[in-house]
């Protein structure tokens, strides 16, 4: 239960006689600074930004408005455009090279394999430094015509000195190869999803002779749907707010030639080195248009392949 049903339960039952009112205060004082922060970095600012993106705002004179003008703007500008079609393009190959590794690894460690704990903790941590400044700066050098893709292509007899972050048509690659190292996150919660399969199934499935992988295909998969859904959605939900690695490998330009001009980074561009941010906000509130309806996609595709226990 989210925090908001909480609190509302309390509000609704805060006259009933079994309640202690002493406990009910203690509750919501707990609440307060979550419910503050909340309405204040939160709410306030969203209702706010919408308000702005019906107005021609700079940040130095006041608002002036202007209607539906930024978003009729949108249809004409082509870098939105190419912002969106790269953002998809990213989180459409990613997201599912992500799962896929994230999954492998985790039924490979939910084998017990010894130094576990070290295992899973070297690879969960990319997920915690993948998006740092610092981490960006070594994948554009790795990625560098003279960084260590290009050595470790060499090995093979593979002589080149193309910088692959510098080539339009393989810059966005590179971060979708980032974006799929960081793994360590969804692949953590498989673990755990795997951890809560009886072990009595796959007995007795192996008692009725059925192999690793058909185990893995009726078994491993249908009970871990629903973890798979829930990292599906918050994945894609990343993904769409990624900004660090484009913004340094780019140098904030979306470079080259708007190849990893991401829908985060162009919002950017307009509101803070454009001072356009009206426009900026009418990007925001697409953007989180553009979430809900995939959201709300696998939603209603879950149905289909998503098991509960009920």
């Amino acid at each position: 239960m989210s925090s908001f049903a909480e609190f509302g339960a309390l509000v609704k039952n805060r006259h009933k006689p079994k309640d202690k009112p002493a406990d009910t205060k203690v509750a919501l004082g707990f609440l307060a600074p979550w419910l503050i922060g909340a309405i204040c970095l939160s709410l306030i600012p969203m209702v706010y930004s919408l308000v702005i993106s019906f107005t021609k705002y700079n940040m130095i004179k006041p608002p002036q408005f202007v209607g539906l003008m930024n978003y009729r703007h949108m249809l004409a500008d082509p870098r939105f455009i190419n912002s969106l079609t790269v953002t998809l393009t990213y989180v459409i190959v990613s997201v599912p090279l992500q799962l896929v590794a994230a999954l492998a690894l985790a039924v490979l460690l939910d084998r017990g394999m010894r130094g576990l704990s070290f295992y899973r903790s070297a690879f969960y941590l990319p997920s915690m430094l993948g998006g740092s400044v610092a981490v960006a700066v070594l994948w554009k050098m790795v990625f560098g015509s003279d960084g260590l893709f290009n050595a470790f292509l060499g090995l093979f007899g593979i002589d080149t000195s193309m910088s692959w972050i510098a080539n339009p048509d393989t810059a966005n690659w590179t971060l979708i190869a980032l974006h799929v190292w960081q793994f360590g996150s969804p692949m953590v919660i498989f673990l755990a999803g795997l951890r809560q399969i009886p072990r009595e199934l796959y007995e007795a499935a192996s008692v009725d002779g059925a192999g690793k992988w058909r185990q893995f295909r009726s078994i491993t998969l249908p009970m871990l749907s629903p973890i798979i859904f829930f990292n599906l959605v918050m994945s894609i939900i990343n993904s769409f707010q990624t900004f660090t690695q484009a913004y340094v490998v780019s140098g904030g330009t979306g470079g080259p030639s708007d190849s990893t001009l991401f829908y985060t980074l162009y919002l950017y561009q307009q509101g803070f080195a454009s001072l356009r941010m009206g426009y900026a906000s009418a990007l925001a509130w697409i953007m989180v248009v553009i979430v809900a309806l995939l959201t709300g996609i696998n939603f209603a595709l879950s149905k289909f392949w998503v098991h509960y226990d009920d």
